[in-house]
């Protein structure tokens, strides 16, 4: 039990540093290393560590997602979907992997434009584009007629001018679906950077974050 405990532990130890469970015995077994035998495997590790960083820098989560939008049980107006119903399975792992996760979501409009992009470095990602969606954002303003919301007779237009102007709308209004990205702690701020200044016309977003 012993000796395949060991030998467990050397094959992961080997992959780990790139090398095979021979070579690392080969290693084991030498008496003098050289300098240029111990940088070689330094740098060895090091491109090991490089490629395994790269990899899992950003996953992503979902893609072109439809918003759905449904009453939320928090302080909010709405949620971006719902778990219940036919894609209940579905949209409770997405639920799930959305909770398990920070980085940086982008949500689209109903030709899927882009709309906006966030980030979150505190809160998981199902946190925080939930609040995006129902933020007061005074930027978002939509040329609209605004028509009355409460119990009143509706009279045709030429009995009541309503006048064509600036109408402030929430995302929940505008965002029609959602991309979601689980990025590395480090790089959220770099990634989130890097999509604003690429489509700073495109963009609901008011402040042009900076690539350090």
């Amino acid at each position: 039990m012993a000796s395949g405990a060991i030998k467990s532990t050397d094959r992961e130890f080997a992959q780990h540093i790139g090398l095979t469970v021979a070579a690392l015995a080969n290693w084991r077994a030498k008496e003098n290393i050289t300098t240029r035998q111990m940088v070689g495997l330094l740098e060895r590790i090091e491109r090991m560590t490089i490629g395994r960083t790269e990899l899992s820098a950003i996953r992503p989560i979902v893609d072109y997602c439809r918003v759905d939008p449904c009453a939320s049980k928090r302080d909010a107006p709405y949620e971006i979907f719902s778990t219940e119903g036919e894609q209940s399975l579905y949209l409770k792992g997405l639920k799930d992997e959305l909770s398990a996760n920070r980085g940086v979501y982008i949500l689209y409009d109903s030709r899927g434009s882009a709309l906006y992009v966030g980030k979150t470095v505190k809160l998981t990602l199902w946190q925080e584009i939930n609040n995006a969606f129902n933020r007061d954002r005074t930027v978002q303003n939509i040329r609209r007629v605004e028509h009355p919301q409460r119990k009143q007779a509706f009279r045709r237009a030429d009995e009541q001018r309503r006048q064509i102007r600036p109408i402030t709308v929430p995302l929940y209004d505008l965002a029609a679906y959602f991309s979601a990205y689980s990025v590395r702690d480090g790089m959220i701020s770099e990634v989130e950077a890097l999509l604003i200044r690429g489509f700073p016309n495109d963009l609901l977003n008011t402040k042009i974050e900076n690539l350090t």
